[in-house]
């Protein structure tokens, strides 16, 4: 059996101006699987860490320059090797920031790919089929690079597989309407060439995925009339065969494909009974609509379907159980799971009995489990053995999932609260997983659909489990702001690892729009309250900052330019320090809240378009909260460990950008906030001070933790380290 799991964005796409390219020409696995290199279509090398959907580094050729093939990684030697303008190999290590500046050598001949697999050597494939081991090229860059392919005949795939010890390439190439199949040996080399049988007048490959399976290659085909055709190649087989060899093959699936043909479609083999297909219409699904679909060899089954939003560019990746497919103008990460199929499985006739050790299937997937591979904790300890009549008067009261289910399309708050109650007490950790998700939906679903039945305590018992996400139940945090319960709010912000920037934003605009009032009449956490009355009760002392900002030397950072402009100084806001001194525009309760916000994940392109959608008062107050707490995290008299959940400096900086730039013109056509910009703009100068300072002095700290202490220090000694 085969599920997809609620996906998430790596990066944004700058698609073709015509739209048919994605701008993306390859990802390549990197150090580990939560590492990918993703190479656009013209200069650029970027380095993500999938988990965090954060770019961890990029790599950009001079302008007139462009890269000709992905980039990949190579683990051997921990360096990075990539093509440009078909003939130029770079090479460069995570360190360096110019590629200008790294090694590169010249070839004799037009590359068409480079190709690695872990552990092994970096292959290099020519455009006339030759093909060279990276050390022997850069032994000697200018060798000769033997014709392989004839007149007209060009590669239009490749890919290398390992079988045993043996590594291959495989590559397809086109000649006058025929496609030809190479398989390369490497070491010893021999080379083998198949002919593919021709389909329809006038119809070529879309897509091709090939696998190594009990020393057979398994190369897939699919054409634009949705035939997935198979074929079976032994690697047995030694030396290099002159002939072009029959290439057999058989009809594995006849895809859908409505009106017409496909045009951009791609088939990606998962392991031996299941394929994935991207850009092929769903069955059951109208016309106009692309799908990333996993079907079942074995059993001509489609076992899972996603729709996917916006243009499908007929390109799929696959990576440790994760989908990437560039869509529309995103490049999205699906994680998706196949499990061994049966007949009974898939014929959806499997047994359902479970033993005490059998692990149930999980319908809402672990975030956790899903990005980072986290093992399940172990189960709730074993009650102590109880009497007959104990056991008799609990199994009544106890209720099975499916029981419950039922309960609460009719049952009251209290009869549902109860029986959840009940249901924890004999439920292991591992079946949580599923049962958290189902008991939540069904309670949201019923909650939206009747106004007057809200069980409050028995969602957030369900949060507190920390078993459920957002992407299983997307409804809850808006039936809480719609509900205005802001402790199930404040829950959900805590625990919920994937909330979308959407619904961030609709929280922060709740948040920031309510009155004092309001939000003291809600019962919050009470570390958050904690916080911020320790946060307010202490007085401000001007003498006592830090972290690069000092107020009596802020206008000395801000004179003139050198261009002659004026720039705008503080002396004419800071006559008086009391008058600016960090007072908290906002109530505590309020306060807590917004501390939640602060410390919710995002990405920033995703999060910009949906803070414009805040009023202007919104935004100063907001503005105004944030000084605030700058200051106070700027004094000496402030606690160092100030709380798990409480904001960061740099979280406070970065949010204080975001707003800026999502309402620059509105906030500096205002006059009322010029003095509120003025100071923002010496907290970031100082900020911007302090980190050019701290770069200043890092080879120096480097050095000292390469230093070996002295080890007959004794009880007591004085070392002097010099700084140079």
């Amino acid at each position: 059996m085969a599920a997809l799991y609620e996906g998430y964005t790596l990066c944004g796409l700058v698609p073709s101006p015509n739209q048919s390219l994605s701008g993306i020409q390859g990802i390549e696995i990197e150090r580990d699987n939560d590492h990918v290199i993703v190479t656009d279509s013209t200069r650029s090398v970027t380095l993500y860490k999938v988990s965090d959907q954060k770019p961890l580094g990029s790599w950009t050729v001079k302008q007139g320059q462009s890269l000709t093939c992905p980039a990949v990684y190579n683990s051997e030697s921990k360096e990075y090797v990539a093509v440009t303008d078909k003939k130029v190999i770079r090479i460069w290590k995570d360190e360096d920031m110019l590629l200008d500046k790294t090694f590169k050598a010249t070839v004799s001949s037009d590359i068409w790919c480079l190709h690695c697999i872990s552990g092994r050597e970096p292959v290099v494939l020519f455009q006339n089929g030759a093909i060279r081991l990276l050390d022997a090229l850069l032994a000697a860059p200018q060798q000769t690079v033997e014709d392989i392919l004839g007149p007209d005949e060009s590669i239009r795939w490749s890919t290398n597989v390992v079988a045993e010890t043996q590594q291959f390439v495989i590559f397809t190439t086109e000649q006058k309407g025929d496609h030809l199949v190479y398989l390369q040996r490497l070491n010893p080399s021999s080379l083998q060439r198949y002919r593919l049988e021709r389909e329809e007048p006038g119809l070529s490959p879309l897509s091709f995925s090939a696998c190594c399976k009990d020393q057979h290659v398994y190369l897939l085909c699919l054409y634009p009339n949705g035939h997935l055709y198979q074929s079976v190649i032994p690697v047995r087989s030694q030396g290099t065969v002159e002939a072009t060899l029959a290439f057999p093959r058989s009809l594995l699936l006849k895809l859908p494909v409505n009106e017409g043909f496909l045009e951009a479609a791609s088939v990606k083999i998962l392991d031996e009974a299941h394929i994935a297909v991207v850009g092929v219409p769903h069955p059951s699904a109208g016309a106009g609509k692309d799908f990333l679909c996993v079907w079942n060899t074995n059993f001509q089954t489609l076992q899972a379907g996603k729709e996917m939003a916006g243009k499908i560019y007929g390109q799929l990746w696959s990576y440790s159980n994760k989908f990437f497919i560039p869509h529309g103008k995103t490049l999205s990460v699906i994680p998706y799971e196949c499990t061994k199929s049966s007949l009974a499985s898939a014929l959806g006739k499997l047994s359902q009995a479970k033993t005490e050790g059998s692990k149930a299937p999980a319908s809402v997937p672990s975030w956790n489990t899903i990005l980072h591979g986290e093992v399940a904790p172990p189960p709730l300890a074993k009650q102590p053995r109880e009497t007959r009549t104990q056991r008799k008067s609990q199994s009544a009261a106890i209720l099975t999932l499916d029981q419950i289910l039922e309960l609460i399309k009719s049952a009251t708050e209290e009869e549902v609260q109860k029986a959840v109650d009940g249901f924890f007490t004999r439920a292991y950790i591992q079946d949580l997983q599923s049962s958290v998700g189902q008991l939540a939906s069904s309670i949201v679903s019923r909650s939206l659909d009747e106004p007057s039945f809200y069980p409050s305590g028995t969602l957030a018992k369900l949060v507190r489990t920390q078993c459920l996400f957002h992407s299983g139940c997307p409804n809850l945090v808006l039936l809480a702001l719609e509900k205005k319960d802001y402790f199930l709010c404040q829950l959900c912000l805590q625990f919920f690892q994937d909330i979308p920037e959407a619904v961030t934003c609709t929280c922060l605009r709740a948040f920031i729009g309510m009155s004092d009032t309001e939000a003291k009449q809600a019962n919050l956490d009470e570390g958050s309250i904690s916080f911020m009355e320790s946060l307010t009760s202490l007085e401000p002392d001007r003498a006592d900052l830090q972290n690069g900002f000092n107020p009596a030397t802020v206008e000395d950072s801000m004179d003139p330019n050198s261009s002659g402009e004026p720039v705008l100084k503080t002396s004419e806001v800071d006559k008086n320090w009391k008058s600016w001194c960090p007072v908290c525009p906002v109530g505590i309760h309020k306060a807590a809240l917004l501390n939640e916000i602060l410390l919710t994940a995002y990405s920033d392109s995703f999060l910009l378009p949906h803070l414009k959608d805040l009023s202007s008062q919104h935004v100063i107050l907001f503005l105004q909260y944030l000084q605030f707490l700058y200051l106070k995290y700027s004094q000496d008299a402030v606690p160092r460990d100030l709380g798990f959940r409480s904001p960061t400096l740099p979280q406070i900086m970065d949010w204080v950008c975001l707003l800026l730039d999502s309402h620059f013109t509105v906030l500096v056509m205002s006059p009322e906030v010029k003095d509120l910009l003025i100071r923002l703009q010496s907290y970031v100068q100082s900020q911007v001070k302090l980190y050019s300072e701290l770069g200043k002095i890092e080879s120096s700290l480097k050095e000292l933790d390469k230093m070996k202490p002295n080890k007959d220090a004794g009880l007591y000694s004085i070392e002097i380290i010099e700084l140079f």
